[in-house]
């Protein structure tokens, strides 16, 4: 199906991105993850109310940058061979990380699981920070009145790379058998999980939100999603005086330009009639990743679900 609102498939695959790198990106996150490996996370597990004779079910809390306390679900299998392989599970936008059913698949294949709540958003994390300008709507924008270490997504960045940390240091856990996956927002925190903690072998994202948003804008598809970002010029910016500085200052969260520090194996999906998260930025990042890789073409699928594809990402993450 052509592509009538992005740009034809032959240019998507070579397609490198619109918007910018801050010069000083590396050192940003290297700073990031050093803050981050200096906090003590003081992981504490509560049995939940939900359990099943082949798994334990916790909830999951340690403390992040800047002293939130971070929720995550966990699930530990019962009676497998040690260290097993794990796998992480980021949710999409404004939502949670779920219920404990969709995870018991991977547990009953002998798998630990770990779903992250991300900071301010539908599940029990905390979202601690305290920044200058606006906080009504979007989180996106969150911060962006404030210094680049203050934006809201480099905080949930972090919290991918500690909660994966904190299960690759579980003694049960293979910390070379780790993979990740999620859909839309989960999508993008999967590409900065595997960014941030090299030793994720296997990520498998899912139409990646939080990459490209030059791209967004210039597409004029800055809503649903991305809304926040129109919002944002409309109020405080109506005659974009200011508009590449807000753009490079989103640079430091856009994932696209983390994706040449994935080391491990990648399995992407793509709907291309995708009108929420478009086509060319999951190629932006796409296009990045410098490791083995391989992508799932849906052509005639936008922002929805991929029929059979949750089948290809366990049978491919099954084999950690």
């Amino acid at each position: 199906m052509p592509l009538l609102f992005d740009m034809p498939f032959e240019k998507l695959t070579s397609y490198q991105g619109t918007n910018p790198k801050p010069e000083n990106f590396e050192g940003f996150w290297d700073e990031a993850l050093a803050e981050m490996h200096a906090i003590a996370p003081d992981v504490e597990l509560v049995p939940a109310e939900f359990q099943t004779s082949f798994a334990e079910c916790f909830d999951m809390f340690f403390t992040g940058v800047g002293g939130a306390r971070v929720h995550a679900k966990l699930i530990k299998p019962r009676a497998v061979a040690t260290p097993h392989p794990a796998v992480l599970m980021f949710h999409g936008y404004s939502g949670s990380c779920g219920d404990w059913t969709d995870k018991l698949g991977y547990a009953a294949n002998g798998f630990t699981v770990a779903a992250l709540d991300c900071r301010g958003q539908g599940g029990l994390s905390e979202d601690s920070g305290a920044v200058r300008g606006w906080t009504l709507r979007g989180h996106i924008i969150r911060g962006l009145d404030d210094a680049p270490e203050k934006l809201l997504y480099r905080q949930i960045f972090l919290d991918t790379a500690q909660l994966a940390g904190i299960v690759m240091d579980m003694p049960d856990v293979d910390e070379n058998r780790v993979g990740a996956t999620g859909g839309s927002q989960g999508g993008g925190l999967t590409l900065a999980c595997a960014s941030l903690e090299p030793r994720i072998h296997k990520a498998a994202p899912v139409f990646p939100f939080l990459s490209d948003y030059r791209r967004v804008w210039d597409l004029d598809l800055d809503k649903d999603a991305y809304a926040e970002l129109r919002d944002y010029f409309r109020r405080f910016d109506p005659t974009h005086e200011h508009e590449d500085d807000v753009f490079l200052k989103l640079g430091y969260v856009d994932v696209q330009h983390l994706c040449p520090r994935i080391r491990g194996d990648i399995y992407m999906a793509v709907g291309l009639m995708d009108t929420v998260c478009p086509p060319s930025t999951q190629f932006a990042a796409y296009n990045k990743i410098q490791t083995s890789k391989s992508l799932e073409l849906y052509p005639d699928f936008g922002h929805e679900g991929l029929p059979g594809h949750p089948d290809r990402i366990f049978q491919f993450l099954s084999d950690l």
